[in-house]
């Protein structure tokens, strides 16, 4: 098997980022919230709460092929309850400062949260809004799904085989695999290290982004 590409000092037309778990840490928030929906539907809930992560809530719901249960309100309901739950979401170490230094055109999210869930978390961390955001209810399917990332480097005029996509679980590692992108993999909130082929970050404090004269993006470490 060929050695993967480095991530590092390879220039790139821009950078998509996933937000639960690669730029914002919202874990404790949603495990409280899934919980208690687990709970209420008879669902094992510490078999369940680690498939969660990464994933549209309407498809978590779907994947419990639970009878008689209508997925849209469930998920619904989901998501009103995070909107309103945003005790201990932070940023992951580094990233306000790191994302604001890219250029706003070069940068997007692409996250598997409806897009008033994504803001109220991006508020509550403290997380810039990009210019370009995809979010559940612009794509008919969720990742593993590349349609997110493709949309989202779309919209910023390129095409997603050149852009630098971080993601953190996965089904996101999965669709930025079958967009045909390159990937780096945030690990500040895996409870286990993760065997990868890929890079990883552990937080965003080692690294910064510069700018090509031609306009494209490298990521430079520092470690």
């Amino acid at each position: 098997m060929p050695a993967q590409k480095s991530v590092f000092n390879t220039p790139y037309r821009a950078f998509l980022f996933d937000m639960d778990g690669t730029v914002l840490n919202s874990i404790a928030a949603a495990e409280r919230i899934w919980t208690t929906w687990a709970l209420r539907h008879g669902v094992d809930v510490e078999s369940f709460l680690p498939t969660i992560h990464g994933a549209r809530a309407i498809d978590t719901v779907n994947r419990q092929a639970l009878p008689g249960v209508d997925a849209a309100a469930e998920a619904a309901w989901i998501t009103q309850a995070e909107i309103e739950d945003v005790e201990g979401i932070v940023e992951i170490s580094g990233a306000v400062d790191f994302l604001k230094s890219l250029p706003v055109n070069q940068w997007a999210i692409v996250t598997s949260a409806p897009r008033a869930l994504a803001l109220r978390r991006m508020a509550a961390a403290g997380i810039p809004v990009p210019d370009v955001m995809v979010t559940a209810e612009e794509v008919s399917a969720g990742k593993p799904d590349p349609a997110g990332y493709r949309l989202a480097a779309e919209r910023l005029g390129f095409d997603v085989t050149e852009c630098l996509i971080f993601e953190d679980a996965t089904v996101g590692i999965l669709a930025a695999e079958a967009a045909g992108a390159d990937l780096v993999i945030i690990t500040s909130t895996h409870a286990h290290p993760i065997e990868t082929p890929h890079a990883t970050l552990a937080s965003y404090d080692s690294v910064t982004a510069k700018l090509d004269p031609d306009g494209r993006l490298r990521l430079h470490s520092s470690l």
